[in-house]
């Protein structure tokens, strides 16, 4: 069986990685500009969402979840797996009565996610224990089962492990029959793993695709501290994070752009807002040296929701999208779920949860 994956983000280059180790000829191709992933340094902590839909919950504990056993698969084929590492994190709130709601919420569902582990309100002295320069804020709320990931370092390890031959082309598909044709090659199956440029590939096909693009920026940062790898994630209230790494490496941002399309221009002046607000909590920031600024493109659908699955009325081919900024967290099982539909193996979700029908609609030609 012959199966192209287009797209090398989370969700393909995890796709690969899984595909990799089935009985298939593998194909990736990824045109890469404007990726999300490889612009993104994310937090993988889902348990304080206050979204109310229970299927993406359900997918955001369990994809939550899933990197314990990604890793443990990397690690097992003789990876590295730096680019995760559970740090735990630290939930700020401007009205700071409201962590103890935070609190109970997260307590209630630590019954069926252990991975939470340990949670407590915290002092800004506890803080300043993990954090030396910590500031800006009297308590915090502590989950120690929260993690933080850098994209683009997670996705060369994937397609490094899943030694697949990836083309740096941007392609497209045609359907004739029951088969596909990608880059003017023939497959019994493609994996359409293109994040907010889904529309670009099937609307030519006849699919109505409800998709639209966010733009999301954050600066990265040299800070003095070498131990920085050992900090908590700073989640204070909006849109900023603060997200520490090994050796003083740190990420500040992102921004969720709704109005600016594809547009992969950075935006200075919007950063150095990000930074004034950052060194409220960590006035190390004003002497830290700028050492790169990202720009990606998130995927999202007009009522937030992800989906996955087939394509409605085509029997081989895949799709997953609308991840948006919980990407990172849900991206990976989703990916292992394509996988598995791809070669007929049992889901570890079920993706009538997560129809694709909602999002993708074929057009009647007159």
């Amino acid at each position: 069986m012959k199966i192209a994956v287009v797209g090398a983000g989370i969700v393909g280059a995890t796709c690969a990685y899984y595909l990799s180790k089935e009985d298939v000829e593998l194909k990736v191709f990824d045109y890469g500009l404007g990726q999300a992933t490889k612009a993104s340094a994310g937090i993988i902590s889902p348990w304080f969402s206050k979204r109310r839909n229970k299927a993406w919950y359900k997918m955001a504990r369990m994809g939550a979840e899933f990197y314990l056993k990604l890793v443990k698969d990397l690690k097992n084929d003789g990876y590295s797996t730096d680019f995760y590492k559970q740090t735990g994190v630290y939930i700020l709130k401007k009205d700071e009565s409201k962590l103890q709601y935070l609190l109970s919420l997260a307590e209630s569902r630590r019954e069926v996610s252990a991975m939470i582990g340990d949670l407590k309100i915290v002092s800004k002295e506890d803080i300043k224990k993990n954090i030396p320069d910590f500031t800006g804020a009297n308590y915090a709320l502590y989950a120690s089962g929260g993690g933080r990931i850098e994209g683009e370092l997670f996705v060369k390890t994937l397609l490094e492990a899943a030694k697949v031959e990836v083309i740096n082309k941007k392609v497209t598909l045609e359907i004739q029959q029951d088969k596909y044709i990608v880059d003017n090659e023939e497959f019994d199956k493609v994996i359409l793993c293109t994040g907010a440029w889904l529309k670009e590939i099937l609307e030519p096909l006849n699919f109505e695709v409800d998709v639209r693009p966010q733009k999301g920026q954050l600066r990265d940062y040299q800070i003095s501290d070498s131990k920085s790898g050992t900090y908590p994630v700073i989640m204070p209230e909006g849109e900023l994070d603060i997200i520490p790494f090994e050796n003083g490496f740190l990420s500040m941002g992102a921004s969720h752009e709704n109005n600016m399309g594809f547009d992969l221009s950075v935006d200075k002046d919007l950063l150095n807002k990000f930074e004034e607000e950052a060194t409220n909590f960590l006035p190390t920031l004003k002497k830290a040296r700028v050492i790169n600024e990202r720009v990606g493109i998130r995927a999202y659908t007009n009522d937030f929701s992800v989906f996955y699955g087939l394509v409605p009325g085509e029997k081989n081919l895949f799709v997953a999208s609308g991840l948006g900024s919980s990407g990172l967290t849900t991206g990976g099982i989703i990916a292992y779920n394509l996988a598995m539909l791809a070669v007929g193996k049992e889901e570890l979700l079920d993706s009538s949860d997560y129809p694709t029908s909602r999002y993708i609609r074929k057009i009647k030609k007159f």
